[in-house]
């Protein structure tokens, strides 16, 4: 094979240019609109998972308003930013991307437009390598194509894009709309760029002209079709639940196919990070969220909240607790109404009650706090019983933490208090009432009492 046939059958790369400018009024909120979460994550991430899922590593993403904001949540994502100082419109923002310093091909996509998938992307670049397109445009039909800027065509050509605020009532009849994908060669759009001009109403340079002037080029230009799903915007806050009410129920469809039994999916909320094994049934009103892992045969009740927790199989949360950043293992029982704060384990068959809270801590096998309990910075045994209204005191008057040890086969009796730093040993017994400032040795029993005095036939004075 000569070099020739194998630059011939190199793979083009495909540059991303994500627009990410506009201030989203409509959003009325101070929250740059593309940093709003749909399903808990910002829309403009969804869109850039489905480029680097879709294989595209290069990313572009333009940024205006609230650019500072927008640039620390997604310099993580590993993209590169390009400001558009002045909104001049989409034309103008593409090129503040400087695509003049790309090779090969280019997609543009908004960053307010979640629903987009990696299939989708893949199918777009597959007919755009298809057809050898020098431009292709990404086109839907939509029942009620509202706002969108219609497809114009002649003799079943593209011919044109009219926005829908200067299209005629004949146009505005036309249900095929420019979803605002564009997929071109990189040389290709850096020679129709300098030819946009702003000679609308609102002096702005708009990105659809390309295709008219590729099309005075005589350039290959062609639609593309594409699912709804991809001409979904958010522009307010309707749209913006809209969407993630669509995401909630695509991750419950799948979940529901792999066993979990969701009792009203309609009112349920488990974002697509979560995974939950077969057998597990959820009832109405939880809201799972971030890397949640719940095994098989779990039940989850009413109104529970878990956020980046492990759960393991057969664990029963009850309803009104709150979960997070912990670990639960197997054949636990939590709630109703606990809470289990960050960096707190439990293992195998702990029962945590009514009306207790944990708090970095770690509770051996079989352990028990039935109710009305505070556990904080913790390491307790196994089969040690927490009486109610027991509270290990752990943070002092010049704000330092300190660390409890309670041992195997421990009985804490009702409204004890354990004063941190201290150890209790295995087979203590630490009776009712008392407050424990000292460390107890195994199998002891420590109770501290006031002397009770009674007074017989006693009356207050006047």
């Amino acid at each position: 094979m000569t070099e020739k046939d194998e630059n011939k059958n190199k793979e083009v790369p495909f540059t991303a240019i994500i627009l990410a400018a506009g201030k989203g009024t409509r959003m009325n909120s101070a929250l740059p609109k593309v940093l709003h979460p749909v399903a808990g994550k910002p829309m403009i991430s969804r869109v850039i998972a489905s480029c680097k899922k879709s294989g595209i590593s290069d990313i572009r993403v333009v940024v205006g308003h609230g650019s500072s904001l927008v640039k620390t949540v997604l310099e993580p994502e590993g993209v590169t930013f390009y400001e558009q100082k002045q909104q001049l419109g989409t034309a103008d923002a593409v090129r503040s991307a400087q695509p003049e310093t790309i090779d090969g091909n280019i997609i543009i996509l908004n960053g307010d437009h979640p629903m987009i998938e990696s299939h989708d992307i893949e199918g777009f670049i597959r007919d755009f390598k298809e057809q050898k397109l020098d431009i292709g445009l990404v086109t839907t039909i939509l029942k009620e194509p509202g706002d969108f800027g219609r497809v114009v065509r002649n003799g079943g050509e593209l011919y044109a894009i009219v926005e829908a605020k200067d299209a005629s009532a004949e146009a505005k009849k036309i249900k095929e709309v420019n979803t605002g994908i564009y997929l071109t060669r990189a040389a290709i759009l850096n020679l129709l760029l300098p030819e946009v001009k702003n000679e609308n109403q609102k002096k702005e340079y708009y990105l659809t002209d390309i295709i008219s002037l590729g099309i005075e080029e005589r350039k290959k230009v062609k639609t593309i079709p594409g699912a709804k799903n991809v001409s979904m915007g958010v522009n307010n806050q309707v749209e913006l639940a809209k969407a993630t009410k669509l995401v909630f129920k695509g991750h419950m469809k799948k979940l529901l196919e792999n066993g979990v039994m969701i009792i009203d999916p309609k009112n349920t909320y488990i974002e697509e990070t979560v995974e939950v094994g077969p057998g597990t049934i959820i009832y109405p009103g939880s809201y799972l969220k971030g890397k949640t892992t719940i095994g098989k045969f779990c039940m989850i009740e009413t109104n529970t909240f878990i956020v980046d927790t492990t759960i393991e199989d057969s664990v029963q949360i009850r309803s009104g607790s709150y979960l997070e950043s912990s670990i639960i293992r197997a054949k636990c029982s939590i709630g109703p109404y606990a809470r289990i704060r960050p960096d707190s384990e439990l293992a195998e068959d702990v029962h945590i009650g009514n009306f207790v809270e944990v708090k970095k801590s770690k509770l051996g096998k079989h352990t028990k706090a039935a109710h009305l309990a505070y556990i904080g910075d913790a390491e307790i045994g196994e089969s040690t019983n927490i009486g109610c209204g027991t509270i290990f005191v752990n943070y002092m008057p010049n704000k330092s933490k300190h660390k409890t040890k309670v041992g195997d086969n421990c009985f804490i009796g009702s409204d004890v208090q354990l004063i941190a730093p201290i150890e209790i040993g295995s087979g203590a017994t630490l009776g009712a009432g008392s407050v424990i400032t000292k460390s107890v040795p195994a199998n002891a029993l420590a109770v501290t009492r006031a002397t009770q005095i009674v007074k017989e036939n006693y009356k207050p004075k006047p």
